[in-house]
């Protein structure tokens, strides 16, 4: 089913140019070759014809005389379009967000089963969930040297890797202090997963990218929807340890899937290792039974653009875009991790009202007292976390529709209204269905700023931008623990009017965001921005 959705996609007709997802402030990579060289002339020989091109060739590639054919990655990619290789690389590369979608998504579950058998306090159980964001904080860097470096292809099967290691050793804890430890060196291995999308993003055509980028999230819906089952087959048997030891395995399946996986062409083109790069295109288009371009691999001339720095995102162009963007990505996240944990910790609440039918003391002296998730609440739980489904295809079409910036205004309202209808003392059933709708609408906005946001910023500083928006995220899903597993406890009206109220700062910022990516021009620099805004004038 996957695969053939994927295939369609090259069938797709999209007048949007995207480029460069999920970088980091320390990825410096251009997915979209802006300068498009003049000497070009494509082909429609064989794919073999490509490789009778000599090596030496290849390695005098910086220069290029007058009236050479020659062609870009990004050019030879568009041309040999979107088939099997990409439909393959969407399958692995969803695969990957598929198993840290697990990972994330045990934090809901894991956190009401050991408030129990350990008799933790609220702060215990907000922290097993915060010091795996604070993983994730410290490590964006160090993987994004390492993505530099050592290339894409080793870091994703080094995160991989750590990340599965310390889950199956969690799954050993024997205190509160170690599961913090074992949890927060996940954390720092998931910190690294998005460079699956950066990679998974460099071999995708122009006019494919923007679709096919946002239908491999549902990758990471499904990945959440198996942990909810997994847990349900589980926890009640088993317990906590072999749900967060199996829950780890998929890693080491994609470690070992990863020896398929190319390196980036474009990442072998920065390195110098022209040798690599047209290999691995030859390879793409026998793949695809698509000819490659005449001519001889050249560097895309955007790589010479001065990387940006901080301050850059400050320009009077990009300003108040930066600071409204980093108050809509902290909400974002705030607010989706929010629902998630908010989810079971609604089902356990001690007010009678919230997803309970009767009241329990939420401290208990003996372990008889104390409540956990039962099969119905796995089940209802299952329920709002199929709701991402519907929430990624809507936003798919607005973003085509609407824009951009509206979709992620009218979504960022519509969580609003229906979690604020949660404060509504009424039936289980009702109270799922409220928070089915709010979790498909905050996973849309949450997507939409991940399409927006590589859109605004040039390519001298979209990495940058990128880093500083996903840092922004993780302050607020360090924060959010507290309010969905402590604050709720104390008074649940307080912490869901809380997460309505967030979102609709949200919404405002998102409307008043000053550029709309929707049919734009991708910048190469902060002047080209300038140079944009003063035409518009």
């Amino acid at each position: 089913m996957a695969a053939s959705m994927f295939t369609r996609l090259s069938r797709l007709s999209k007048g949007d140019d995207y480029e460069d997802l999920e970088g980091d402030d320390n990825v410096e990579m251009d997915i979209t070759d802006m300068y498009r060289s003049l000497g070009k002339a494509v082909g429609r020989g064989q794919a073999d014809n490509a490789s009778s091109y000599s090596r030496s060739e290849q390695k005098a590639s910086g220069s290029v005389a007058p009236g050479d054919e020659t062609f870009t990655v990004q050019e030879c990619i568009d041309q040999i379009g979107f088939g099997k290789f990409q439909v393959k690389l969407s399958i692995l590369t969803g695969f990957a967000w598929m198993a840290d979608a697990m990972e994330m998504m045990i934090l809901a579950i894991l956190s009401p089963a050991l408030h129990c058998e350990w008799r933790l306090e609220g702060w215990q159980e907000a922290f097993i969930t915060t010091v795996v964001f604070c993983g994730m904080m410290f490590s964006s860097s160090i993987w994004g040297s390492i993505c530099d470096k050592y290339g894409r292809k080793t870091e994703l099967i080094l995160c991989s890797v750590i990340t599965c290691y310390f889950g199956i050793l969690s799954a050993f804890s024997p205190n509160f202090i170690w599961m913090l430890i074992l949890r927060g060196l996940v954390g720092f291995g998931i910190g690294g997963a998005p460079q699956s999308v950066t990679l998974y993003a460099e071999f995708l055509p122009t006019k494919s990218r923007a679709t096919a980028v946002t239908l491999v999230e549902m990758f990471w819906a499904i990945g959440a929807c198996f942990e909810v089952l997994l847990a349900l087959l589980v926890m009640p048997t088993l317990g906590w340890p072999y749900l967060l030891g199996f829950s780890a395995l998929p890693l080491l399946f994609f470690s070992i899937f990863c020896v398929w996986l190319p390196e980036s062409a474009r990442y072998d083109m920065t390195r110098g290792c022209y040798d690599k790069a047209l290999h691995t295109l030859e390879r793409i288009a026998r793949d695809n039974g698509k000819p490659m371009p005449l001519g001889r691999l050249v560097e895309s001339h955007s790589h010479n653009v001065r990387r940006g720095q901080v301050k850059d995102l400050f320009i009077p162009e990009l300003k108040i875009t930066t600071a409204l963007l980093w108050i809509i990505w902290l909400v974002c996240a705030f607010s989706y991790y929010g629902i998630v944990l908010l989810t079971t910790a609604m089902f356990e609440n001690p007010d009678g009202c919230h997803g309970t039918d009767v009241k329990y003391n939420p401290n208990p002296s003996c372990f008889l007292e104390c409540k956990t998730l039962t099969t119905k609440d796995y089940t209802d739980l299952t329920w709002t976390t199929f709701a991402e489904f519907p929430g990624l295809f809507i936003t798919a079409y607005l973003l085509n529709k609407i824009g951009r910036k509206y979709t992620m205004a009218v979504e960022f309202v519509v969580f609003t209204v229906f979690v604020m209808l949660v404060n509504i003392c009424t039936t289980r059933a009702l109270l799922t269905f409220f928070l089915f709708v709010a979790r498909a609408f905050i996973s849309g906005a949450f997507q939409g700023a991940y399409v927006y946001t590589p859109e605004v910023y040039p390519t001298s500083m979209r990495a940058l931008g990128l880093g500083t928006c996903s840092a922004m995220a993780r302050v607020g899903a360090i924060v959010t623990p507290f309010v969905a597993q402590v604050l709720l406890k104390e008074s649940a009206y307080a912490a869901i009017s809380l997460y309505g109220s967030m979102c609709l700062v949200a919404s405002v910022a998102s409307f008043l965001l000053p550029i709309e990516t929707k049919g734009r021009d991708m910048k190469d620099s902060g002047l080209e921005v300038t140079k944009s805004k003063e035409g518009s004038k």
